[in-house]
C-alpha cells in the first residue's frame, strides 16, 4: 500500500498553518476540478489527491495521526499489511478509529466524480478504520442524503466546494436551468439549502444585473453582482423555502466576440493592409465601450495588444482584468491588372526578408 505524502500533494511544509492548508486546497481544487479540465484523467486523479490531503491535514485529529504515521511508516510497513495500526504497538495506538476522540461516531462523507472508489486504500485503512470494519467509518463515496451523526467540524467536501462555486459531483451547477432570464428552483443542496440557476450574457456578468427567481410559489428579485462566472454561487440567507438559504448558481453564455480567460478577456481585431503597413488608430469595442487602439506601422497579423483594466471584474474584489486584442490582417480579395502591376512595383521597392528562413 503506497504511502501518501499529503504535504507534498498540497505543496506545503510540514509546519504549515491551517490557513495555508485552506488556501492551498482552494487553489488546487479549482485548478484540477473536472469542470475546469473535463476528460483529463490526470487532473481527476490530482483532484482526488488534493481532496484527500485536505480531508486529513485540515482535521487536527487526523493530522496528528498522520504525522505520527509518517514517523513510523517504515516500521509499520515491515509489520505486514495485516497489522492493525490502531492496535497495541501500532503507530496509532491510543487513537480512536474513524477520526479519534469524540469523533468515533462520525460518518465521514466523500464526494467525487464517477465511481472512483472514494478515498485511497491508504486513507481508508488509517483514517476511517474501514479495513478493520470500524463502526461509524464511511469513506466509500457517500452521496448527498446519507444518514449518520456529523460533528460541526466534519464538513463534507461537497459543502466546502459549494463555497468555492464548484459542484463536487463534477456535473456542473445543481438545480434547474434558467432560460430567457428566469430561474427555476431546485432542492437537495448542501445542508438543506434551496438552489436556483440563472443564465446570463457576458455583458450582464460584466455590469451586474438582476433576476426574478420563483421559490415555493414566491417570486424574488435577486441582484447578480459584477464578475460572476459559470458556477458562481450567490448566497441569500433565509430566502429559500422554509427559511433555508437560497443559492443562485450562475451560467454565463459564450460570447461571439470575447473569450473569457479568468479575469482577462480576449478578442480578435481585423485590420486592413494599409493599417498594418502604415499604422493607424483603430476603434475597438470593449465591454466598457469603444476605445482607440494605436496600431504601429509594420504590425504583423496575430500581434497582441493588452488593454489594461478592460477585462472582467473579479467577483467580490476590487480587481479588474485586461483585454488582450490580437490583430488579423485582412488582404484585398482580388486585384485588377492595374492594381497588381502597382503592387509588383511596390514590392520590388520593399526589402522583404524571407518569412520562411530557418523553417524546415
Amino acid at each position: 500500500m503506497e504511502y501518501k505524502d499529503y504535504y507534498k500533494i498540497l505543496g506545503l511544509p510540514r509546519d504549515a498553518s491551517q490557513a495555508d492548508i485552506k488556501k492551498a486546497f482552494r487553489r488546487l481544487a479549482r485548478e484540477h476540478h473536472p469542470d475546469v479540465k473535463p476528460n483529463d484523467k490526470a487532473a481527476e486523479r490530482r483532484f482526488k489527491d488534493v481532496n484527500e490531503a485536505n480531508a486529513v491535514l485540515s482535521d487536527p485529529a487526523k493530522r496528528k495521526q498522520y504525522d505520527t504515521l509518517g514517523a513510523d511508516w517504515e516500521s509499520y510497513a515491515r509489520a505486514g499489511s495485516g497489522g492493525d495500526p490502531f492496535g497495541p504497538g501500532g503507530p496509532f495506538a491510543g487513537f480512536a478509529r474513524g477520526g479519534g476522540g469524540a469523533g468515533g461516531n462520525v460518518r465521514y462523507e466523500f464526494h467525487t466524480t464517477g465511481d472512483a472508489g472514494g478515498f485511497s486504500d491508504f486513507f481508508r485503512t488509517f483514517f476511517s478504520g474501514a479495513a478493520a470494519g470500524a463502526a461509524g467509518g464511511n469513506a466509500s463515496g457517500a452521496r448527498r442524503g446519507a444518514t449518520g451523526t456529523r460533528s460541526r467540524d466534519d464538513q463534507s467536501f461537497e459543502d466546502i466546494l459549494a463555497g468555492l462555486g464548484i459542484d463536487a459531483a463534477g456535473a456542473g451547477p445543481l438545480g434547474g436551468t434558467g432560460r430567457g432570464g428566469a430561474a427555476t428552483d431546485g432542492r437537495g443542496g448542501p445542508r438543506g439549502t434551496t438552489e436556483a440557476t440563472a443564465e446570463l450574457t457576458l455583458e450582464e456578468a460584466f455590469h451586474g444585473t438582476s433576476r426574478l427567481v420563483e421559490v415555493d410559489g414566491k417570486r424574488l428579485e435577486v441582484t447578480i453582482p459584477r464578475g460572476v462566472d459559470t458556477g458562481s454561487r450567490i448566497r441569500l440567507g433565509g430566502k429559500g423555502g422554509d427559511g433555508r438559504d437560497l443559492f443562485i448558481v450562475t451560467t454565463v453564455r459564450p460570447h461571439p466576440t470575447f473569450t473569457r480567460k479568468g479575469k482577462d478577456l480576449e478578442r480578435e481585431l481585423p485590420i486592413s493592409l494599409e493599417e498594418a503597413l502604415l499604422g493607424a488608430e483603430v476603434p475597438v469595442r470593449t465591454l466598457r465601450g469603444r476605445v482607440l487602439l494605436k496600431i504601429p506601422a509594420g504590425t504583423q497579423g496575430g500581434r497582441a495588444f493588452r488593454l489594461k483594466g478592460q477585462g472582467m471584474p473579479v467577483l467580490n474584489k476590487d480587481v479588474t482584468g485586461d483585454l488582450v486584442v490580437r490583430t488579423r490582417v485582412v488582404l484585398p480579395a482580388s486585384l485588377s491588372a492595374e492594381a497588381a502591376a502597382a503592387a509588383r512595383t511596390f514590392l520590388d521597392l520593399v526589402d522583404q526578408p524571407d518569412p520562411r528562413a530557418g523553417v524546415s
